[in-house]
């Protein structure tokens, strides 16, 4: 069973997230006081593994407090709507115990509620199907069904049966299978069964880090009284998981069988850290058991006291766990607590807040690389971020954005809609959106140094534009740019120079093409010049136009291009654009973009904003545009196998 959709609805700053689906993997990406960690405790209170649950006072929205009777007749207030993908154990399980084809559909819902224990579930049972089943298994002749005939579920068929006064066998064996039913109910039945096979939900934060020196007279204390600090909790799990507990470890005699049953679960967790931490190999965790003394500090100064230490391996000399890192500290307690996770509850799915907040970036990719690697093979993973390094890349499809989200259209009356989750990127804001652009500016950079070959172009329609007319011109069976390639726009020719400087020294082969206008001569020859990339491998629009300034858009036919804007823009009638109005309104410039660009200047107000862009991605959606033998088609494929057969060259 899969969770699969979630919708939040009155719980701290969410009004209503929405609906956003769950993946395996699934990054809640967000700024800060955005919601995001509400979105996790809401989720978790559905069915969690420790003992939250869920409070009025904290976690209903504060400003509708007062209004809660008033909002909630009945007291209860739906926080956590979730949709769950039944798999096919799950289904065999359900006709093992109601027959085939029981189900209308694979997905059930369960929801949480404020002012109510427990979840109600909506399982879509086929009940008179599970009825029918029930009689065939347990040989019911018709003559046995036809005091059933009014039924039309299980527990009308109970009521009926027990209202008899004497029954057939089959009647008997069915009245006593259905008595095993909660109530009698097929339904709830389903829901019993399927309730055992549900993951719990197993939360944990950046901010629980184990304890580094723990009193286990104390401990032994706090546990008996339910006090256990979170840090000596995890303790716990790291005691557990390594198959002893506080009371073995306090009343010991043989400390040497204790101390390596501890060292075994601490170097098993040592062996799995390295495996992922790249920033610091030699170190090891090592668990001391020592006798309080009168000079140290209470409650460490009687009894049994164990201490976790870091030993490093190159300085030769160890200290307290609490004295490590903070992200190495949080990255030994997850693994302690996920390890205990696996070894006691099996199946479950893994809530991290902020996971891995205090490492480094390099280090936070590590710990992508353990979730995907270690947990999601078994678990569903749902982590909150706001760093790019925890943004997954090859995963792009499963991270959702959450924002507070404030609509100012009325100034005098702002409108709070609360804290919303969505798959949709490009409805939000910038602060939301930097942890992705970050990541995304990390990968292409990233790209940089995996392609060997790399094409440095200004902007995002160039890269458009040379490969839809590359893939054109392959499907022709003529030259189209060399899949070798890694095409990688700059932001302009001002940052030519900056990337071609950064990235030269990595033995990598780059070469430049670039737009020119009246004031890129000087930029050119610069980059030309100060050898920073090999000669002649600085290509400008103007080396193929023989036009004194000239774009990338200059290497289509004139009339084709005026084609594309006129589709992109909607320009028909007395609007539509061609070459001559192009050139009429552009007082006398060779390049063609600014000659559309004056002509769109002179559209009503109501008509599309021309952009670079905006032709690039209408020819991206419809490549058909280059199908076809006309005029204006045949001279752009062919000026622009021109610039691809210069441009591969510079691969031999």
């Amino acid at each position: 069973m899969k969770l699969a959709k979630v919708q939040v609805t009155n719980f701290r700053s969410v009004e209503d997230s929405g609906v956003f689906e769950i993946g395996d993997m699934t990054c809640l990406v967000g700024k800060n006081e955005a919601g995001k960690t509400a979105i996790l405790k809401a989720i978790h209170g559905l069915d969690p593994i420790d003992d939250f649950s869920y409070d009025r006072t904290r976690d209903y929205p504060r400003r509708y407090l007062s209004k809660f009777d008033e909002r909630h007749r009945n007291g209860e207030s739906p926080v956590a709507r979730t949709w769950w993908q039944l798999d096919d154990a799950d289904i065999a399980d359900l006709e093992e115990l109601l027959g085939d084809g029981v189900l209308n559909r694979r997905e059930i819902e369960i929801t949480s509620y404020i002012g109510r224990k427990g979840t109600t579930w909506l399982v879509p049972l086929d009940e008179k199907k599970c009825l029918a089943n029930l009689e065939a298994r347990h040989g019911l002749t018709s003559k046995d069904k036809g005091i059933l005939r009014s039924a039309e579920k299980s527990q009308d068929a109970l009521t009926i049966l027990k209202e008899q006064q004497e029954r057939s066998a089959a009647q008997e064996a069915l009245l006593q299978a259905l008595t095993k039913f909660r109530d009698g109910s097929a339904v709830r039945a389903a829901i019993d069964l399927l309730a055992k096979r549900k993951p719990q939900l197993f939360y944990t934060s950046h901010f629980e880090r184990m304890s580094g020196e723990v009193s286990l007279n104390k401990l032994a204390s706090d546990k008996q009284n339910n006090s256990v600090s979170i840090g000596d909790r995890i303790f716990l799990d790291f005691l557990e998981y390594a198959g002893t507990t506080i009371e073995e470890l306090r009343d010991a005699t043989k400390y040497e069988d204790l101390v390596a049953q501890c060292e075994g679960a601490s170097n098993d967790i040592t062996d799995e850290i390295f495996e992922f931490w790249s920033q610091n190999e030699a170190l090891s965790v090592k668990i001391e058991l020592n006798q309080g003394r009168a000079e140290d500090p209470a409650p460490f100064n009687s009894g049994t006291v164990a201490k976790v230490r870091i030993e490093n391996k190159h300085h030769r000399a160890s200290v307290p766990l609490s004295e490590r890192s903070a992200g190495f500290v949080w990255f030994f307690s997850f693994l302690s607590q996920f390890k205990q996770l696996k070894k006691n509850t099996g199946k479950a799915i893994i809530l991290l807040d902020e996971p891995g907040l205090t490492l480094h970036g390099k280090a936070q990719s590590d710990l992508l690389r353990y979730i995907e690697s270690r947990i999601l093979p078994e678990h569903q993973v749902i982590y909150t971020t706001h760093s790019p390094f925890m943004v997954p890349a090859q995963r792009l499809a499963d991270v959702r954005v959450v924002e507070d989200v404030v609509d100012y259209r009325d100034p005098r009356r702002p409108l709070v809609k609360g804290t919303k989750v969505s798959a949709d990127v490009l409805s939000v804001d910038k602060d939301t959106l930097f942890p992705l652009q970050a990541h995304l500016g990390y990968e292409i950079t990233q790209s940089l140094f995996v392609g060997k070959h790399c094409l440095l172009v200004e902007g995002p329609s160039d890269v458009v534009y040379l490969q839809v007319l590359s893939r054109a011109l392959q499907s022709r069976g003529r030259i189209g740019l060399d899949n070798r390639w890694t095409i990688c726009p700059t932001g302009g020719l001002d940052k030519v120079t900056s990337f071609a400087s950064l990235f030269s020294g990595n033995n990598l082969n780059i070469a430049v093409l670039c737009d020119y206008g009246s004031g890129d001569k000087a930029k050119v020859e610069r980059l030309r010049q100060s050898q920073i990339l090999q000669s002649g491998r600085v290509l400008t629009a103007t080396d193929f136009t023989g036009k004194s300034e000239s774009d990338v858009e200059d290497f289509f036919d004139a009339a084709f291009y005026c084609n594309l804007v006129g589709r992109a823009i909607g320009l028909d009638g007395s609007h539509a654009l061609t070459t001559e109005k192009a050139v009429a309104a552009a007082n006398g410039s060779p390049r063609l973009v600014k000659q559309v660009e004056a002509f769109c200047k002179t559209l009503p107000a109501d008509f599309p904003e021309f952009g670079h862009y905006l032709p690039a991605e209408f020819l991206l959606r419809h490549p058909e545009m280059l199908d076809g033998d006309s005029p204006e088609v045949t001279k752009s494929l062919e000026q622009f196998e021109i610039v691809f057969k210069e441009v591969n060259r510079f691969l031999n």
